[in-house]
């Protein structure tokens, strides 16, 4: 796939999208340089046979539709995609940017912003006009960008699919930095205080049992459930890729162990399949 556009248009934002659904993207290519390394494009190396070429604006253009009007000759699988918006909306975006016009940069041509925007649009029109599919991004924003490029060109193994993990952890060991939420277990009935169940964790069943058969887990699961079920796909509408939820209990060993397993079974019902981890079950 060749992405291609105008400046401010998202080709940036797509190739992200794309390289989320597992496409090897490289981005800002020199044109000479395509057919060069569409060659890995084979299916034979690591690049496997989903490669995305992000070609940016300026001098080069004018090379470029020929450049993908040869690749069409010789592989059997070439897309070209176009991202394209209003010169008002590309003006309001690269306002609020501050950067300078990088057709502007290249071409030296002055004028007001507009009239650089313009200057861009009539020369990618013959590149516009080869395109397998044109977005028009004008009124989308960058999460309604990431669901075009998936409908587009996403499967049922490569779209966007929030990587979440569970984990659990203990206070004295201190507050673990790369998480999202934090959920504070202490307020359950510690099974460190029973003598047979002190040297145990909460993987045991005589913990977890403990744990999970007191009268306040219920109620916090049930309300802890109807939490995630709503919060969790409105971070993946949000477009967060990797979401870990933590639960915190004295030492990391009993109660947080028990209660992240279930919710980790809560999880796979609601259909997530998590990561579990227990940081401090060993400590």
């Amino acid at each position: 796939m060749v992405i291609a556009g105008l400046s401010g248009a998202g080709r940036t934002v797509a190739a992200d999208n794309l390289e989320d659904m597992g496409w090897f993207v490289m981005d800002n290519l020199p044109p000479a340089l395509i057919p060069k390394v569409a060659e890995l494009a084979d299916g034979s190396s690591a690049a496997g046979d989903r490669m995305a070429l992000v070609v940016g604006s300026g001098q080069y253009q004018d090379k470029v539709a020929a450049l993908v009007s040869a690749l069409r000759s010789k592989f059997t699988r070439v897309q070209l995609v176009f991202l394209d918006a209003s010169t008002e909306v590309l003006v309001r975006r690269y306002e609020s940017s501050r950067r300078r016009h990088p057709f502007d940069v290249d071409q030296g041509r002055g004028g007001t912003l507009g009239e650089i925007i313009n200057a861009e649009r009539v020369a990618l029109e013959p590149l516009r006009a080869l395109a397998d599919l044109v977005i028009d991004t004008s009124d989308l924003n960058v999460h309604q960008l990431r669901d075009r490029m998936t409908e587009a060109f996403g499967d049922g193994n490569c779209g966007h699919t929030m990587q979440t993990t569970v984990s659990s952890f203990g206070y004295k060991h201190g507050l673990p930095i790369d998480v999202d939420l934090v959920i504070d277990c202490r307020f359950l009935p510690n099974p460190h205080w029973i003598d047979e169940l002190r040297p145990l964790t909460g993987l045991d069943q005589p913990v977890s049992g403990y744990v999970l058969s007191q009268p306040v887990t219920e109620g916090f699961l049930e309300r802890l459930e109807r939490l995630l079920e709503l919060i969790l796909p409105l971070y993946e509408q949000e477009g967060k890729s990797y979401l870990t939820v933590a639960f915190g209990c004295t030492g990391g060993r009993h109660r947080s162990v028990a209660i992240a397993e279930r919710m980790a079974v809560v999880l796979e019902e609601l259909g997530v399949s998590p990561s579990v981890v227990h940081r401090d079950i060993s400590v």
